[in-house]
């Protein structure tokens, strides 16, 4: 028996391959087969199955066209209603694989259809169980994704008490825990950066495995749940009713454009995204251009911060284009007219005027702020009221675009996050909106707190609300 866990940081998603005497199932697959297929090869092993513990939203999955390519049995847990071929288990319904087999538990919760596989070994004994998005490591799924009008995220928190208590709970303490997901991911609130745990340390060390009522779980794990991002809901939708081949979506937006024909989708309202290293974009970047770059959470920056629907057109760094246009379908954003040819030198060598963005050492903070400017710190609120700059204002990255108005275009701001990516994106959100006195910190809060006489407090910080409303506000 062989299991291994396939990895993708920037989504934090885990997806799992598992192989007995050369029959294979794959957990959770993301969009693109490629990597699938290559392990497939490299271990001369056949896919038998494709197994989805849910519909998910934080991605497109990719077992469609990797069930269709491979010819494997495509299957769902309990109650899953798919718009497409699949076989949907019982519950407690085993599956053989080589000289093990898979267990299909269904675990309500996080949504209805949720489910975890039980890898049972070649003795029959529990081995590990592949909890989807029921059980993280340090957390649990949040129960607000699958509210409808007859049911409310109480009511799916109290189904979550009654998996997690008669499906996961019951297993003896070395059984393996593969969790769908890592610290970043946006399908819980408190998860570990550990993405491998026991269900014996989970028992211990879990807050929502801890002893407790049903209405004390329903009270902790409702509690502080942040908005999901607004790419969610189609996600789940693409999820469950199929979509597009990958290699037809990335043929169709792959597309090199002239200067001509990306300046002509600019004026038709397409949204000019640069995916290239704030460092970079910090020197020049085109006017109204959105800096989300590739070396952080690309992708749920860009579904957190973009419309789903909203037309793009790249300006990438050499050689990240394919990779730029195939993350964004990792999240379902498949409306891309094309990248610059020749990406930003091209539109200098124009002669069309570039803009930069004015960063700071840290230590050259306390004469800013001397000198009159605000901070404006864009971590989540949670990591602000830890521990901030006093006096600065919080308004979280997610949020900025929506709270423009709390901000005054004639005041001057430095604006920082943790480690200083996302404050370049909060940076080029302000640009495209008319404020024209801004400083961005490098290095974020973690360089900050080190910088002597820099005065720290934690708790919440303080707002500027502003009776106008800013007309036009672009992203």
């Amino acid at each position: 028996m062989y299991v291994e866990q396939l990895y993708t940081g920037c989504l934090a998603e885990a997806a799992y391959y598992i192989e007995s005497k050369g029959e294979a199932a794959i957990i959770d697959p993301m969009r693109e087969t490629e990597p699938y297929l290559e392990i497939l090869k490299k271990r001369g092993a056949k896919l038998k199955y494709v197994m989805e513990t849910h519909f998910h939203a934080d991605f497109v999955s990719g077992h469609l066209d990797l069930a269709k390519h491979t010819g494997a049995k495509l299957i769902f847990g309990p109650t899953a209603r798919p718009n497409y071929s699949s076989y949907i288990a019982e519950d407690g319904e085993r599956f053989g694989l080589g000289d093990v087999e898979v267990q299909v538990l269904h675990t309500p919760g996080h949504t209805m259809e949720s489910s975890t596989f039980l890898l049972k070994d070649e003795q029959g004994n529990d081995r590990a169980v592949f909890t989807g998005d029921t059980l993280f490591i340090g957390d649990v799924g949040r129960p607000d994704l699958a509210v409808k009008s007859d049911l409310t995220k109480e009511d799916l928190a109290g189904l979550l008490y009654d998996s997690l208590q008669t499906k996961i709970l019951p297993l003896d303490d070395e059984v393996i825990v593969y969790p769908g997901h890592g610290a970043g991911s946006q399908c819980g609130k408190n998860l570990s950066k550990e993405t491998v745990s026991t269900v014996g340390d989970q028992r211990k060390f879990n807050y929502a495995l801890q002893p407790m009522t049903k209405e004390q779980f329903i009270e902790v794990v409702t509690d502080g749940i942040a908005a999901p991002p607004a790419y969610f809901p189609e996600n789940a939708r693409i999820n469950r009713e199929g979509y597009q081949n990958i290699d037809e979506v990335l043929e169709r937006n792959l597309n090199p454009l002239s200067l001509k024909q990306f300046e002509s989708a600019i004026n038709n309202g397409a949204l000019v995204l640069d995916t290239r290293h704030e460092d970079l974009f910090e020197k020049s970047s085109l006017r109204y251009s959105l800096n989300i770059p590739l070396n952080g959470q690309y992708a749920v920056w860009v579904g957190s911060l973009i419309p789903i629907d909203r037309q793009l057109v790249l300006i990438t760094e050499p050689d990240k284009e394919y990779e730029s246009v195939l993350r964004l379908a990792r999240v379902g954003f498949e409306n891309v007219a094309g990248y610059l040819e020749g990406g930003v030198e091209t539109w200098k060598k124009s002669e069309k005027a570039v803009r930069k963005v004015t960063s700071i050492a840290p230590e050259e903070l306390l004469n800013y702020i001397d000198n009159g400017y605000g901070v404006l710190d864009v971590r989540r609120s949670t990591e602000a009221e830890t521990e901030h700059v006093s006096g600065a204002i919080n308004i979280s990255l997610v949020e900025l675009g929506d709270r423009l108005d709390e901000l005054d275009k004639n005041q001057k701001y430095v604006i920082h996050c943790a480690g200083g990516y996302r404050s370049m994106i909060a940076s080029s959100i302000l640009l495209n909106n008319g404020f024209k006195n801004i400083i961005n910190i490098r290095g974020g809060f973690e360089k900050i707190k080190n910088v002597e006489g820099v005065e720290l407090i934690a708790g919440k910080c303080p707002t500027a609300l502003r009776k106008e409303k800013l007309a036009s506000l672009k992203l």
